[in-house]
């Protein structure tokens, strides 16, 4: 069995239209019947402009909105039957697939220090933990992502934007997830950046065998860091395939022009 399946998902929004003299009510369909799978240690790429899902899509596999209709399976547990446990195993549960957001700053709370986030994160997954044990954990995640613990009693304003998402990604560590779902995660950093957040996730793949879908509107980052890219249009997945087959051989007339953005560096000319 895959490790992640999703059946047939759907999100669905009602929109008010028309005004109050005579109202009318559209339906949009943002999530229409998605269906992907991932084995353990994939990372999935999901591409695709603005507006065509993606997020709604990401946000629905985490149970922070309530898809409309189908399934979401996470190492046989079905996501979308989380309250059936009851509400304080679903919050147990939920520590299973964390998020790593696409800006860091608004992701972390303003008034934590790094310490006071991690030592939450770390606390929902072992309430019982000793205080030395939890000051293990956090010295080591921050050591993961390439951080001096010796920061930790900063503030997230104290950071550059390339180190708040390292702190973002020690915290989604940190409940020691099985799925992290990656949103625009380097898309707000400069492009040297880019590459040394991509290449601590591929560690962090490596080391700890984490499973992973990483969402973009650049093709070009994510076939650098994606197994396998799924292209979305209109709530709909349209293309999947390795990341190389997407790039080589694109069946979509939308995927070839996603491939056709992505800048080029102009050709060398001589004196």
């Amino acid at each position: 069995m895959p490790y992640l399946e999703i059946n047939n998902l759907h999100k669905h929004f009602t929109k008010s239209t028309g005004g109050w003299l005579k109202p009318q009510s559209e339906t949009i369909y943002a999530v229409n019947g998605v269906s992907l799978s991932l084995e353990k240690g994939e990372i999935l790429g999901l591409v695709g402009e603005s507006g065509c899902g993606k997020s709604t899509l990401s946000r629905a596999l985490m149970q922070l909105i309530e898809p409309t209709s189908g399934n979401v399976i996470l190492d046989g547990l079905d996501l979308t039957k989380l309250q059936q446990h009851g509400q304080r195993a679903a919050r147990e549960l939920r520590l299973d697939f964390q998020m790593i957001f696409q800006d860091p700053y608004a992701s972390l709370n303003p008034r934590m220090t790094i310490a006071s986030t991690l030592e939450e994160a770390i606390n929902r997954r072992h309430p019982n933990i000793s205080k030395a044990d939890r000051l293990e954990r956090m010295i080591e995640l921050m050591a993961r992502v390439g951080l001096d613990a010796a920061v930790m009693k900063k503030y997230p304003h104290e950071f550059s934007g390339g180190q708040r998402q390292r702190i973002a990604i020690a915290r989604a560590l940190a409940p020691e997830p099985k799925l992290i779902i990656a949103d625009e995660p380097v898309s707000a950093l400069d492009v040297s950046i880019q590459s040394q957040i991509l290449n601590l996730l591929l560690q962090l793949r490596k080391d700890l065998g984490l499973t992973m879908i990483f969402i973009s509107h650049d093709l070009g980052v994510v076939r650098y860091i994606a197994d396998n890219i799924a292209v979305m249009y209109e709530g709909k997945i349209i293309e999947y395939a390795p990341a190389e087959e997407v790039f080589h051989s694109p069946k979509e007339e939308y995927t070839k022009r996603l491939l056709s953005a992505i800048p080029k560096l102009p050709a060398a000319t001589c004196a």
